[in-house]
């Protein structure tokens, strides 16, 4: 990969930290969505610091797209962390419902000795693209929020008020001042929440097929009816190429095709339910 580090942080990055800090003292529980396939990479260390000691609901958003078996260890090790964990598929609803019980569960913590009953008020927080929008609009039942496949859509605040006396705070995405770490970069632009425009896609590629050789070979094998996925990653996508047709004049392998190919179907979940971070492996456990 071309660029160790990436920096990527406008102005309204900044803005939307201090936005956040502005209004913690507005609310009494933060709901932080991650993406399933990367509950690390898509968990923002300075989201966390902000947030501290606050009632924490962690989404693991797009669970539909991620690995089950994955799915049940992340939500032991959230739980284990002291967060509610809910999976969800912010599109089609699935888990609405059992976010809605976990949020009027802790709105009852809240009033548990109180004469007067006050709503529960919670902050969305999360990264570009990981389907905030996508999810107020299935919390409030009608569009209410702008959704867009391009990171960072989401402008300013603004209040939802939901059933049961349950108010929610939308916060436009956060990243990072700087990616230091190149795989988290790398898994952030998997799964789009890094514009395509900042890294080489046919390099992208090259790094996806890689890890899905190593953890994921019967997939590949699968969707793009492979021999095998012996051999290093270009000679994978070079045989992808052949199996798919895209040879260009002159007996040429048209790599851009294919990467485009691999990475819509991967982010897609065309080529099957995969999770790019495991506990215990990607972060320690305490199960």
């Amino acid at each position: 990969m071309a660029n160790e580090h990436i920096n990527w942080y406008p102005g309204h990055m900044k803005k939307t930290r201090e936005l956040i800090q502005e209004n913690l003292k507005l609310v009494n529980a933060a709901v932080e969505i991650l993406d399933a396939r990367i509950p690390v990479s898509s968990r923002n260390p300075v989201i966390d610091e902000l947030i501290k000691n606050k009632r924490r609901i962690i989404i693991l958003n797009k669970s539909d797209l991620s690995d089950q078996s994955a799915n049940e260890a992340w939500t032991r090790y959230f739980k284990s962390q002291g967060a509610e964990t809910v999976c969800m598929n912010a599109l089609t609803g699935a888990g609405i419902s059992d976010l809605f019980k976990v949020m009027n569960r802790m709105k009852d913590e809240i009033n548990r000795e109180s004469v007067r009953k006050k709503p529960l008020r919670a902050m969305i927080v999360g990264i570009p693209n990981v389907g905030k929008s996508s999810l107020i609009n299935r919390l409030a039942g009608k569009k209410s929020a702008k959704t867009g496949n391009k990171p960072g859509v989401t402008r300013g605040k603004q209040w939802i008020n939901l059933q049961d006396q349950i108010q929610l705070l939308d916060t436009p995405g956060i990243l990072w001042p700087k990616f230091e770490d190149k795989d988290t970069a790398l898994k952030l632009s998997f799964v789009g929440s890094i514009k395509d425009e900042v890294l080489d896609r046919e390099d992208l590629t090259i790094e996806l097929i890689r890890f899905l050789k190593n953890s994921y070979p019967e997939l590949l094998v699968k969707r793009y009816n492979l021999d095998s996925t012996e051999g290093e990653p270009l000679e994978i996508m070079e045989a992808i190429c052949e199996k798919r047709g895209f040879i260009m004049s002159g007996k040429r392998y048209d790599y851009a095709r294919a990467a485009r190919t691999v990475i819509d179907e991967f982010r897609s979940g065309k080529m099957g339910r995969i999770t790019l971070e495991i506990p215990g492996k990607d972060v320690e456990s305490n199960d």
